[in-house]
């Protein structure tokens, strides 16, 4: 079915030879051109084209033009290729995770200048980080959370998650989230963590003993030279290690003076001592509930779950959510992005943002 160009396709124009396109399109008054290649056997006659055009052909070229192969900054791919090269979104667990790149970004000629290779790092994209974003003159946020779960059915400034997609938008900053498959990846987030419990290439001082690691739940599949990844760590101490160094350990890495333990004895927590320690940063009871360990370390249970494990013999330590992942940005990440991207783009800077921070506090009422 033959349908009119300008009803298929508003406030596009189109100009097609046997080898190659150009597709324009307006957004917002500026007009974004790409060359693009079609098959040779590619052919539509310049009199039947100047008025119609096979629906399909159009959207598929539309799509094309659309698309970030074609219309993605550089700079955008750049810090995109080294996250995925680290953290394949293959690892993630898309059954309920939404990781990638989220929110794209517009290259035009006027912004091409002034935009600056800028990467911002955080663990959750709030209204605050996206300023801080804005007055670094940032190009990308990398955002370990998602900051869109599900489909957004409005975008307006009522609501702050959705303020926040227009604001970045209208300063052209994209966003990548790679939440999950930061967490499975081998040198990922619960390597990270599994370093402060039990001695690795960490500045904290080591354990007495050294130990031995497996993932607790690995991945059935991975890619190619990803072998062995997979959710969560067991960290067994070849001999006993003392519970509250583990503590004081986790406590000083995150940055907190208070901790959140659950014990069976609490009692017993300066002295006693623990051959296995299962941790996952973030909401990790599902993942750990079943690892044959003496500590659990997590960022956050639920009062039902930490129950039961007391009711099974475990101690467990929280730190709050985000404060068991937001360490690794400025440990691993910010080093890694960097060493990635200087060689492959002048004047790339990364920073972790200062305006990211769990929403929780411990205040002593004493001080009130």
């Amino acid at each position: 079915m033959l349908t009119s160009l300008g009803s298929a396709i508003p406030h596009m124009s189109t100009k097609l030879s046997r080898a190659s396109a150009h597709i324009s399109r307006r957004v917002c008054g500026a007009t974004f051109t790409s060359r693009i290649r079609l098959p040779s056997t590619t052919h539509i006659p310049r009199a039947q084209f100047t008025t119609s055009i096979r629906l399909r052909q159009a959207q598929d070229a539309l799509k094309m033009a659309a698309s970030n192969k074609y219309f993605s900054p550089s700079f955008t791919g750049l810090v995109v290729d080294a996250m995925r090269k680290h953290y394949p979104e293959e690892l993630a667990d898309r059954r309920w995770d939404n990781v990638g790149l989220l929110l794209g970004n517009i290259e035009t000629p006027a912004s091409r200048q002034p935009k600056s290779p800028v990467v911002l790092l955080t663990n959750d994209l709030t209204y605050a980080v996206a300023e801080e974003a804005v007055q670094k003159n940032a190009s990308v946020i990398v955002s370990y959370h998602p900051f869109i779960f599900s489909g957004l059915k409005s975008i307006t400034t009522n609501d702050p998650q959705q303020a926040t997609l227009l604001l970045l938008a209208a300063h052209g900053i994209a966003v990548y989230c790679p939440h999950t498959a930061v967490d499975a990846a081998p040198n990922g987030l619960n390597t990270w963590l599994g370093d402060i419990v039990s001695g690795g290439p960490a500045p904290s001082p080591p354990p007495a003993a050294p130990s031995e690691r497996t993932v607790v739940t690995p991945l059935s599949s991975a890619p190619a030279g990803f072998e062995g990844s997979g959710y969560g760590l067991l960290c067994t101490f070849r001999q006993p290690e003392s519970l509250a160094a583990i503590i004081r350990r986790v406590a000083e890495r995150v940055g907190m003076r208070r901790v959140m333990v659950a014990s069976p004895d609490p009692k017993r927590v300066s002295t006693a001592r623990v051959d296995a320690v299962a941790v996952c940063a973030g909401s990790g009871w599902d993942v750990v509930k079943g690892a044959r360990a003496d500590v659990i370390v997590t960022g956050e249970m639920s009062h039902h779950n930490a129950l039961k494990a007391v009711q099974e013999g475990k101690t467990v330590v929280t730190v709050f959510h985000s404060n068991s992942e937001r360490g690794y940005l400025t440990e691993v990440m910010k080093p890694l992005l960097e060493g990635e991207l200087k060689g492959k783009e002048a004047g790339v800077q990364v920073f972790v943002s200062e305006a990211d921070r769990d929403p929780f506090d411990i205040i002593d009422i004493s001080e009130l």
